[in-house]
């Protein structure tokens, strides 16, 4: 499902150059959930960019469902991420102006096959997958920040993608609804199959995932 092959990023300036990740090698199954660990500034972060096609490796290969992506076009890496990959992030990013629903809609908009009817029934199937079906009509700053995270995590599936990435996905919550989150996560994993990588400092959580990577320095050292 997703295969990194000596992959390397270095960010540079004008006076300097600082190298986040150093030949790595990592495959991960269709329908795996793995986490990522490692001390601050090891590129946790970095490889997760990579691996969702939000950043470009300055060396090596990555490949997705078995096509190598690392050459293709802007507008192309665009469109992998839309309709192959979901992301959840620390922060819940949600627009406080839109209802539920209408936020969980916003990347079916790039999806213009879809018509409005479809959209809304793809948002509505998510959210019931996540718990919040009877929050659809509310608006985040009605919700709790367990509800804002369910609501960011239907955004990242509403338009099914086969691989989910999360980046400290309970990080801004306690460890009740931290606890809450990673079993709507492992849920989608196991009953759906969706295949996620998870960012975590906490050993709790990663320690419920299938496999670790840890990180030192940009280094895979597992």
């Amino acid at each position: 499902m997703i295969q990194l092959e000596s992959v390397e990023k270095v960010y540079r300036t004008s006076k300097i150059e600082t190298v986040a990740l150093t030949n790595v090698n990592l495959s991960v199954r269709g329908g795996e959930f793995i986490s990522i660990m490692g001390p601050s500034g090891s590129g946790k972060s970095t490889l997760l960019n990579v691996i969702g096609l939000l950043d470009v490796p300055s060396g090596g290969k990555v490949s997705i469902n078995g096509q190598p992506v690392t050459s293709y076009s802007d507008r192309h890496l665009a469109q992998v991420r839309n309709e192959a990959i979901g992301f959840i992030f620390q922060t819940f990013h949600l627009i406080n102006d839109l209802s539920v629903v209408d936020n969980v809609e916003i990347p079916l908009l790039y999806r213009r096959k879809l018509s409005g009817s479809e959209r809304r029934k793809l948002a509505l199937r998510a959210l019931d997958r996540v718990g919040l079906h009877a929050r659809v009509h509310h608006f985040p700053s009605q919700l709790s920040g367990g509800q804002q995270q369910r609501v960011a995590i239907a955004r990242a599936i509403a338009g099914n993608p086969r691989i989910l990435l999360a980046d400290e996905p309970t990080g801004n919550l306690d460890s009740q609804m931290g606890d809450e989150i990673m079993e709507v996560l492992k849920r989608l994993n196991e009953d759906e199959g969706t295949t996620i990588v998870m960012v975590t400092h906490d050993p709790r959580l990663s320690g419920q995932t299938e496999r670790i990577v840890r990180l030192f320095d940009g280094r895979q050292v597992n």
